[in-house]
C-alpha cells in the first residue's frame, strides 16, 4: 500500500486531525493506486498512526466498496474516528454509486496501536522527516511510504516493507558496496 503523507502546517482552516483520500490507479497510466494522507498541525507518531489506520481500515471489506477503483474521502477526528464516503462506477450500469463510511474511534485506535507496534520506527522516521526545519521554502512537506502486511490487516494491498527499509537505508547512506560483492 503506497501512501503519500503530507503536512499542512496551518490547521486553522480544518477541525480534523487528517484527511485520507484514495487515488485509484488510472487505466491510461502505469501509476499504481495509493492513498493520500494530509495531516494538520504538528505531526506526532500517534497522529500519523491514527491517520494511517484510517487509510488501512478504509480498504477493509465492510468499510466501503472493495472495488480497487473506488475513491474514498475520510476526515479523521480524535474524538469521532473517521467519517467520509466512497464512490465508484457500477460495472453493469455505469451509474455513480456512493456509500457513507464511518470507522469508529476504537477500531482506529486498535489499528493505530498495531501499526505502531509493527512499523513504529518507520512512523517515527516519517514524523522526523516531515518535522525537519530545513525543507526548501515553498516546498510542500510530503513523503511517500509503502507499508507491508501488518498483523494481517490488509495483506493484498501492501507492498513489502523490506524494500521500503532498503530504500530508506540507501537514502540515509547506510548502504555501501564492496568490490567483489
Amino acid at each position: 500500500m503506497d501512501v503519500l503523507v503530507m503536512l499542512e502546517e496551518s490547521p486553522d482552516h480544518s477541525p480534523v486531525l487528517a484527511h485520507v483520500n484514495s487515488v485509484p490507479s488510472s487505466a491510461s497510466s502505469d501509476r499504481p493506486a495509493r492513498d493520500v494522507v494530509t495531516l494538520y498541525g504538528e505531526p506526532s507518531a500517534e497522529r500519523v498512526a491514527l491517520a494511517l489506520a484510517a487509510a488501512v481500515e478504509s480498504h477493509r471489506t465492510g468499510w466501503g466498496h472493495d472495488n480497487l477503483e473506488a475513491i474514498r474521502h475520510l476526515g479523521v477526528w480524535a474524538e469521532r474516528g473517521a467519517v467520509g464516503d466512497a464512490a465508484w462506477r457500477d460495472g453493469m450500469t455505469g451509474q455513480l454509486v456512493t456509500h457513507d463510511l464511518e470507522i469508529p474511534l476504537d477500531i482506529l485506535n486498535t489499528t493505530a496501536s498495531e501499526l505502531l507496534g509493527e512499523c513504529g520506527q518507520l512512523i517515527r522516521r516519517l514524523v522526523a522527516g516531515l518535522s525537519m526545519p530545513d525543507w526548501p521554502e515553498g516546498a510542500r512537506r510530503a513523503i511517500t511510504v509503502s507499508l507491508s502486511p501488518v498483523m494481517g490487516l490488509a495483506a493484498p494491498v501492501f507492498a513489502p516493507l523490506e524494500s521500503l527499509l532498503d530504500r530508506l537505508r540507501e537514502a540515509d547512506g547506510l548502504t555501501f558496496e564492496y568490490e567483489g560483492d
